[in-house]
């Protein structure tokens, strides 16, 4: 991972959930995809791993650090050590590495392309779509969680989805010195 010059700016960016890890990306990422690899769910906790591929030296990380966890013999794969989140896998020796699209601030860009690791995808996939489906509000109000849900956007610790000169955010209170 490189250091920023002077005379880039960056295509894209993003972070953990909590800001303590946020990137820069200089160039256009490429081969958008699903991972449905056994290893990809388990380290994204999910059913896949929506991933795209940026070159080595076109990544930045601008705010704290990577941690790094090595999954198989020849990958490493990052997340912030504060909130968990997923954000890159890196196989030894490549020119690229992969970056977590639900990590970048405009994910809805990078739609994924192609699928691998087919042989693992939920046999069920498929028909996801055609699962009933409603708001997070909506929802919410329908099984009597309209209260928790409001408590739960009035205390979020969420990052916002662009870079901060600060984060957390200093609060009523909280010393400017931390």
């Amino acid at each position: 991972m490189n250091t920023q010059t002077p005379d880039r700016s960056p295509l894209v960016t993003g972070g953990c959930q909590c800001g303590a890890v946020r990137y820069a990306v200089y160039a256009e990422p490429y081969n958008h995809h699903i991972c449905h690899c056994r290893m990809c769910q388990k380290a994204f906790g999910g059913f896949f791993a929506p991933l795209v591929n940026v070159r080595n030296e076109d990544f930045e990380v601008t705010r704290g650090k990577i941690s790094l966890f090595r999954s198989s013999r020849d990958v490493e794969r990052g997340f912030c050590a504060n909130c968990g989140t997923p954000l890159t896998v890196f196989d030894d020796g490549s020119d690229h590495l992969n970056v977590s699209i639900g990590s970048f601030d405009e994910p809805a860009r990078l739609k994924p392309e192609i699928q691998i690791g087919t042989e693992s995808r939920m046999p069920w996939f498929g028909e996801l779509d055609d699962l009933p489906g409603d708001t997070t509000q909506s929802a919410g109000e329908k099984s009597g969680f309209s209260d928790e849900l409001a408590v739960i956007a009035a205390t979020n610790h969420q990052h916002p989805d662009h870079d901060t000169e600060i984060w957390p955010p200093v609060t009523q209170g909280q010393d400017d010195d931390r």
